[in-house]
């Protein structure tokens, strides 16, 4: 090695000296380097301002952990009113106003709510926002073809999209969100998720397609082109075109077994939700293979819609009048329809003012009754609660005023 050779002949006590000079020299280099005053051997003020930890970033609590921190805040009434979405008649704004300062979670625009112009809409909506930090979910059934309520949306529906390429979907609920979202609407009830066979079905000019693959291109393009404007809501799950009848008088029942509904009626709500629909509507609708009662009511249903299609955002019930209408005595109490509901699963239960204008009241009162006399587990009535105030949160952050 040729380091070696060069000081092979060198004494050793020479070796010595030179190593002992190189230490003492590299001493005083160091100390050279210090300060006055310093301690020999101690850093520099600007290396040990170098050396000084740097404080460490605060971390942004997520929407979820903020929702949480707000309703941990909030008392058992505040919670049961921030799990129903209420409606009354009109377009007063100080008729509506009134009503939201309850501390409703959301409110649905019938049509009866809507004035003839945009502009008209846009002081019915901004009434209802009692708190701009924490808006309320503004709803309604936006679907197109036979089911609107904006007077001026001229767009296609399922009707027609069914035989359309897919991307038309896309395009006319692009723009059916941002008619939607220019009116101050948070919401649409809009993206039917059912599966119609053929025309006698109920549901055959709200599906967008008459098989589950051509659906669930469908309703992908749907959630996916209103994305930018408004929340999206599949429904009616677990599907409304494998059951016979109008859930609006009736709970249709049908007898398909599990597995057949997974490969014939599940995928365009499963295609929907890899889109990223944020919320799920449960219809009033029974498969009495998996469970005898409304899927709306049915803790099993709700299971399979969180753990076997992965789904994580708000559930919300169909109209609960819907089920008092349906003519069975089980289910004559819509107060006690929507505590099953969130017992069950549901985070926000509908409901509409067809038994009064005092409905959405009785039933967040019935909901807090039942938390005090121990009908409704406390933890589910805030899970439900921080499930849609994160889904406001959203909204605030989205558009902060």
């Amino acid at each position: 090695m040729q380091g070696r050779s060069d000081m092979a002949g060198e004494p050793r006590r020479g070796r010595r000296i030179v190593a002992a000079g190189a230490i003492v020299g590299a001493l005083l280099l160091v100390a050279s380097c210090a300060s006055p005053g310093s301690a020999p051997g101690s850093a520099s003020p600007s290396a040990q301002r170098t050396a000084s930890p740097t404080p460490a970033a605060t971390a942004v609590p997520s929407v979820d952990e903020r929702a949480r921190r707000i309703v941990d805040r909030m008392d058992v009434a505040q919670q049961a009113a921030a799990v129903v979405m209420g409606n009354t008649a009109g377009t007063d704004p100080a008729t509506l106003h009134a009503l939201m300062t309850g501390g409703f979670g959301g409110f649905i625009l019938m049509g009866g709510n809507v004035p003839p112009t945009p502009n008209g809409l846009r002081a019915v909506t901004s009434a209802l926002t009692v708190d701009p930090q924490l808006p309320p979910l503004i709803a309604t059934d936006e679907e197109g073809g036979d089911v609107v309520r904006l007077p001026w949306d001229t767009e296609p529906g399922a009707d027609v999209l069914k035989s359309e390429p897919a991307s038309a979907a896309g395009t006319a609920f692009a723009a059916r969100g941002t008619l939607l979202a220019q009116a101050g609407v948070s919401v649409n009830f809009g993206v039917v998720a059912d599966v119609a066979e053929g025309p006698d079905s109920f549901m055959y000019d709200r599906s967008f397609g008459t098989d589950p693959a051509s659906a669930a291109e469908r309703v992908d393009a749907a959630v996916r082109g209103e994305a930018p404007s408004v929340l999206s809501t599949l429904k009616h799950f677990p599907g409304h075109g494998a059951v016979e009848g109008d859930s609006h008088h009736a709970v249709p029942a049908t007898g398909m077994d599990l597995e057949t509904w997974r490969a014939q009626v599940a995928p365009p709500f499963l295609a929907g939700i890899r889109a990223g629909a944020p919320l799920v509507m449960m219809g009033h609708l029974a498969y009495t293979a998996v469970d005898a009662q409304p899927a709306s009511l049915s803790p099993r249903w709700h299971r399979i819609l969180r753990d076997d299609l992965g789904f994580h955002g708000v559930i919300v019930t169909d109209d609960l009048d819907m089920l008092v209408d349906s003519g069975d005595p089980a289910y004559a109490d819509e107060v006690a329809d929507a505590v099953r509901s969130i017992a069950a699963g549901s985070d926000l239960v509908l409901a509409l003012d067809g038994a009064g204008p005092d409905t959405a009241r009785r039933i967040a009162d019935g909901v807090t009754a039942a938390v005090h006399g121990g009908g409704l587990p406390k933890e589910r009535l805030a899970e439900a609660a921080s499930h849609t105030v994160a889904l406001r949160l959203q909204i605030a952050d989205q558009h902060p005023r």
